[in-house]
């Protein structure tokens, strides 16, 4: 007899990490023959009318799935995955009320950091690193317009000199800078070279498809971490889902990649392996094929939806 569908209600939050995130999850029960009920905390109103349907579960990011089924007494298992800190502002303004909920035997946490995860000491607390949709994240075969990509905040000073001197150190490439409009004013306002960041800054994405094709647009995309201790963020799994050369600023979770995943030790040794990898076409591929190949065994979001959903009903 064919078990009866779960009925999963998912929340998308404001955040675009979050959404990005949570777009991969939502994938991944799919992709297990879940119905998946979407709620948009951005664009959704009616939060009330969704909650009269029935669910066996609810599912989001940091808090946002927790704090509506605390909020509205619901009485269904929470599925809440993590990839910012749980103890900071950076999981949600009110992580101190929800924090203790994480206790309760039905509320289960999926969190993205080794080394934060085995700081806690929850009954139902589980390391799970970041997982994406190989449906989506994919080598679209198409010649990069861009040498070099970063995405995100250059919201301190470190990493806004840090910019800023790779694309001084760098005139004879192309380099592309993805981020909210208000963090380009920003980064702008307090810049030593604004015209630096005019020539690199490409927009807004927050949507998986167009990221997706950014990365492609990419020969290299490079990493600087800002959340977790250990930890490898989303960015990196959808770059190598995409066949592309992720560097990275050093974690102790590349070990996930066996050693193939190259990082930088510095900002010159972050020029070096760029000017290395863009000239060695042939280790460039030895790298990003054998990434992919690890990526797509055990960071996809079947699978590990699948894992999810195993840890829940165990």
């Amino acid at each position: 007899m064919r078990k009866c569908k779960k009925k999963i209600l998912a929340i998308l939050p404001v955040s675009i990490g979050g959404r990005l995130t949570m777009n991969s999850i939502i994938d991944g029960f799919k992709q297990n023959d879940c119905d998946v009920i979407v709620f948009d905390e951005l664009f959704d109103e009616n939060l009330k009318q969704v909650l009269r349907r029935k669910f066996d579960y609810i599912c989001g990011y940091d808090y946002s799935g927790l704090k509506i089924k605390i909020d509205h007494n619901l009485s269904v298992p929470s599925i809440n995955y993590f990839s910012d800190d749980l103890r900071s502002k950076t999981s949600g303004p009110e992580w101190e009320k929800y924090l203790p909920y994480l206790e309760d035997d039905d509320n289960y946490t999926f969190y993205w950091d080794k080394v934060l995860t085995s700081y806690e000491s929850f009954k139902n607390i589980t390391y799970l690193p970041h997982f994406v949709n190989f449906e989506i994240y994919k080598d679209m075969n198409v010649e990069p317009e861009f040498d070099v990509m970063f995405a995100g905040r250059l919201d301190t000073d470190y990493r806004l000199s840090f910019f800023e001197e790779l694309v001084n150190k760098l005139p004879q490439l192309n380099i592309a800078w993805f981020a909210i409009d208000r963090h380009y004013k920003d980064a702008r306002s307090r810049a030593n070279y604004p015209e630096l960041i005019d020539l690199c800054y490409r927009g807004f994405i927050d949507n998986e498809e167009d990221m997706a094709k950014a990365i492609n647009n990419s020969k290299i995309v490079f990493n600087m971490h800002s959340q977790g201790i250990s930890s490898l963020n989303y960015r990196t799994f959808q770059t190598i889902a995409c066949k592309r050369l992720m560097i990275s600023d050093y974690r102790e979770e590349l070990a996930l990649f066996d050693g193939h995943l190259p990082f930088y030790e510095d900002f010159s040794d972050l020029i070096f392996k760029i000017e290395s990898y863009l000239e060695d076409k042939e280790a460039y591929n030895r790298v990003t094929d054998e990434c992919w190949r690890i990526a797509n065994q055990s960071h996809n979001s079947k699978d590990c939806a699948r894992y999810m959903l195993k840890v829940v009903e165990s």
